[in-house]
């Protein structure tokens, strides 16, 4: 009964903010008038200033967006027809969801049939656990377990950039160590402008350019694959039962 839009980023390239994300947000929901709740937990800035900069972004779509307060996370939560997790810090994200005790509300709610749709560190945290991510961990959230959603790692904003005189490691090296030390989780790199599309059992990769998947062989070693835009990964889900 999972319906998600796991979106790698809110901006791609020098476009506006969420601007790529409308269309793809309008048919994940529809034209009916729902009661969206936004999760402005993953700022360390005004939460009303994020969800009005939300709500800006959506304005031409037929949704009333309520930005999630504190006080009323559960009551908001659970009267809503979907939820809404936006980017920042996705320890700042989780140690906030864990701090108002909603992680299991959100995670009912969604499992029986509310959708979800997140960006960036509301994107990571619909998978096993936010390890993956490319966040400083500002803040320490109780674990690092997520909404398990999907039962794979994601990396948002994936990029393997490499520059002349740096000697730190890339992308593709801290998402190859995890796969050492964890055999059997696979990872999926999400490049910006790209998203993943859960809905009736099938689990969609969309965008305009190619993912990335780290897995480990018959020798628990990491190989990394291509993910072509469209491409159906179904196989990915059968770590559980959805």
């Amino acid at each position: 009964m999972q319906k998600i839009l796991a979106l790698s980023s809110s901006r791609v390239g020098g476009g506006g903010y969420l601007q790529q994300a409308l269309n793809d947000i309008h048919q994940f929901l529809g034209n009916e008038k729902l009661n969206v709740v936004f999760v402005p937990f993953a700022s360390v800035d005004s939460y009303d200033e994020y969800t009005v900069k939300v709500q800006d972004a959506l304005a031409s779509l037929p949704y009333q967006i309520t930005g999630l307060q504190h006080a009323s996370a559960k009551d908001l939560i659970q009267n809503a027809d979907v939820v809404m997790v936006g980017g920042g810090n996705t320890f700042k994200l989780m140690h906030d969801l864990y701090q108002e005790d909603v992680v299991s509300l959100i995670q009912e709610k969604v499992k029986s049939g509310m959708p979800y749709i997140g960006w960036s560190a509301g994107t990571n945290i619909t998978g096993l656990s936010i390890r993956t991510t490319n966040d400083m961990p500002i803040i320490q959230p109780p674990t690092f377990d997520a909404l398990c959603f999907l039962p794979f790692q994601i990396n948002p904003h994936y990029l393997n950039e490499t520059r002349e005189g740096f000697h730190g490691e890339t992308r593709d090296q801290r998402l190859e160590e995890f796969i050492k030390l964890n055999p059997g989780i696979p990872v999926l790199g999400l490049p910006e402008g790209t998203a993943l599309h859960y809905e009736a059992g099938k689990l969609l990769y969309k965008g305009n350019v190619d993912g990335v998947l780290f897995e480990s062989n018959e020798n628990n070693q990491p190989v990394r694959r291509s993910i072509e835009p469209n491409s159906d990964l179904h196989f990915l889900l059968q770590r559980n039962k959805f």
